[in-house]
């Protein structure tokens, strides 16, 4: 099995390189990622391993196994062969590489992972055991208590993951950074979210995250807390914040929803809504800098903790790619929802 050296260690996730920032987790359970099967996940279950929020270290809590970590975490072994496990991606799609996190794991981190791909219609340990695997990470090197930002070496596209750890230990987070694909096959002119993460949208730019990301606009339900938006800092110069998103397909927008849940001393006082469509690539200074921005939605009185729908203000633009929404002049936005039609 070939080594990878090709890893770069962070101190914390968000020094991100592009290919990340710009794609989905799609390990992220709340778009349907799960974790199926380990061969052992004594200390730690493995269903940890895939939980969106930063692992944690408890000090002094034990169970009945031992310490406690926020992880998958295999006991030690005493015989030949490694430690696996199964997950389902929450989509299919193509995977542009990974975030294998040991964070507080360090006398007990895996030394090593690789990672195998398959396409696979059933969830079932012995439907998977028997599918076909191709390794799209080879046997890599790690170190304990750090990121590991690993690219794939695949362009297709899969439904499940198998991942080695050699021989064993434990691995505090996997992302799983890729695109989703076919996503809208079969939904014909039936009104679809557009933007959704889990159908394929994606964060491109932004001005300011202080204090939420711009990814959790597009996040599936509502939002579960005021830390679950995006939130810019309190702007002290003249102008606006503002985001841009790039559909998961073209398409008419008909529908938008915006919803400042939990956001009510820090809310924005309006909003607006620029979109384009932008044809063959997505380079980000293309966007960003030369684009022009028709208006899709005009400036929008906004209110505390509400959900906001707009359908008779929408402009006719036509098909669509990307959106700028704009906050006026600063603050939270929980979700952006934008019911559209497809391209044909």
């Amino acid at each position: 099995m070939s080594h990878n050296t090709g890893s770069i260690r962070i101190a914390e996730p968000a020094a991100l390189p592009d290919w990340a920032l710009r794609s989905v987790d799609l390990a992220n359970p709340r778009i349907g990622a799960k974790a199926l099967y380990a061969s052992d996940d004594f200390f730690a279950e493995v269903s940890r391993m895939l939980n969106p929020e930063p692992a944690q270290f408890v000090p002094g809590k034990y169970d009945d196994n031992g310490k406690w970590m926020d992880g998958w975490e295999t006991r030690r072994k005493r015989t030949t062969g490694h430690d696996w496990c199964f997950v389902r991606l929450g989509r299919k799609g193509t995977i542009r590489g990974f975030d294998v996190d040991t964070s507080h794991f360090t006398g007990n981190y895996a030394p090593a992972v690789s990672i195998e791909a398959t396409v696979c219609d059933s969830d079932d340990t012995a439907a998977l055991k028997d599918a076909k695997w191709t390794e799209i990470l080879p046997s890599t090197s790690l170190s304990g208590n750090s990121h590991h930002l690993l690219q794939a070496n695949s362009d297709a596209a899969y439904t499940h993951l198998r991942v080695n750890i050699y021989p064993d230990g434990g691995i505090a987070r996997l992302r799983v950074y890729g695109q989703p694909v076919g996503v809208f096959e079969g939904t014909g002119d039936a009104l679809v979210d557009l933007v959704a993460l889990e159908n394929g949208g994606r964060p491109v730019a932004w001005n300011d995250a202080h204090f939420g990301t711009a990814s959790n606009l597009i996040l599936p339900g509502r939002g579960i807390n005021m830390g679950d938006g995006w939130e810019t800092r309190r702007r002290r110069e003249p102008g606006s914040d503002w985001c841009i998103l790039q559909l998961g397909a073209a398409g008419t927008i008909e529908k938008i929803e915006v919803d400042t849940a939990h956001f009510k001393g820090n809310y924005p006082d309006r909003c607006s809504i620029q979109a384009a469509f932008v044809e063959g690539g997505t380079d980000q200074s293309v966007i960003t800098q030369s684009m022009f921005w028709p208006v899709l939605l005009p400036e929008q009185k906004l209110s505390m903790d509400a959900i906001h729908s707009f359908s008779e203000q929408i402009a006719k633009l036509g098909p669509v790619t990307h959106v700028r929404l704009n906050i006026i002049p600063d603050g939270g936005v929980s979700r952006l929802r934008l019911w559209g039609r497809v391209k044909k």
